[in-house]
């Protein structure tokens, strides 16, 4: 190789390894903790009714050290929700309890529900990432077992959440009523669609809700569609992290789920049926304590207003740090 070659290629290697190193600079030492919320409106209320704002929390994966995120978290409660939806994987390390506490105390009386991820059962454990590429993660080896059930003591007995984990449940949210259904972790293939239906006929039929709320950890097409036939008028999910490293101008390469790529992140519409509802991914607070980066995906929260469906469309809205 011409000797002007050779000095071409090695420049060439080094602007790509100063790039690669300054990505992965921004994503693990910067963009994971530049926490935002993504603010929509829904126009799914029945005429007249007021206005609903709702709190969508997912994939805290916390870890008890990790004190930027808890009190992000907590400062939380001033933006005065009137409800919490939990989509799941709340825990990252077996004391991530004790983190979430601290996170998640200043939100106890706001009415809440919440389902599980797997990482609400078991600890997260290492992972060849470029596995990821090749379809949905499998599980190959035993985990860490997590004390779930301190979890939801902790979520139902102390914060008054509702357990979705194929279950159904109204809630009073400012005086009006709010029904909900959910599923545990479909990938891990723990959710019971049909254990929703007769318990939600049991439902009392004196009083309508004002909406109904279809809530998932993990978004696969199958609990979308069945949640549309269930009557959902919006669907919560989290699991994707969004992507976790997207690329600028194009979005997720992954999901680790057979949602498509660009309905990852954020709030799109789900049809099924002849019916079309919204359907909000969040992508997520945290990440798996053994893969510590975000790129072009900011941790975040979603904050959405449920407003009566004569008032607007609903549409991309925007995300505020």
């Amino acid at each position: 190789m011409p000797p002007s070659a050779a000095r071409t290629a090695l420049t060439s290697l080094a602007a790509v390894g100063a790039v690669g190193a300054g990505a992965a600079i921004w994503g693990i030492g910067i963009e994971r903790y530049l926490f935002a919320i993504r603010v929509h409106e829904l126009p799914i209320l029945p005429a007249g009714a007021r206005p609903i704002r709702v709190l969508h929390l997912s994939d805290a994966h916390m870890a008890p050290w990790q004190h930027r995120k808890q009190h992000w978290i907590a400062a939380l409660a001033s933006l005065q929700p009137d409800l919490i939806v939990n989509t799941g994987d709340n825990l990252g390390h077996f004391e991530g309890l004790r983190g979430l506490r601290s996170a998640f105390d200043p939100l106890r009386g706001i009415p809440g529900v919440f389902v599980h991820g797997s990482n609400d059962h078991t600890a997260p454990a290492p992972r060849n990432p470029l596995k990821y590429f090749s379809g949905p993660s499998t599980v190959k080896v035993v985990a860490e077992p997590l004390d779930t059930r301190a979890l939801d003591a902790y979520l139902s007995d102390e914060l008054g959440w509702l357990d979705l984990n194929n279950k159904v449940g109204s809630l009073d949210v400012g005086g009006a009523r709010v029904d909900t259904f959910g599923v545990s972790d479909a990938h891990r293939s723990w959710d019971r669609l049909e254990a929703l239906p007769d318990p939600l006929a049991d439902l009392e039929e004196d009083d309508r809700p004002v909406v109904t709320l279809g809530v998932t950890h993990a978004p696969y097409r199958r609990v979308l569609d069945g949640f549309i036939d269930l009557g959902a008028d919006a669907i919560f999910a989290g699991h994707t992290h969004g992507g976790q490293v997207r690329i600028p101008g194009y979005g997720a390469i992954v999901a680790n789920c057979d949602i498509p790529l660009r309905q990852a992140r954020g709030l799109s519409e789900w049809t099924h049926g002849g019916r079309t509802v919204p359907l909000n991914v969040s992508a997520g607070l945290g990440h798996s304590i053994y893969a510590p980066v975000r790129f072009a995906c900011r941790p975040e929260v979603s904050l959405l207003t449920l407003i009566p469906h004569d008032t607007s469309e609903f549409g991309a809205g925007s995300a505020i740090g």
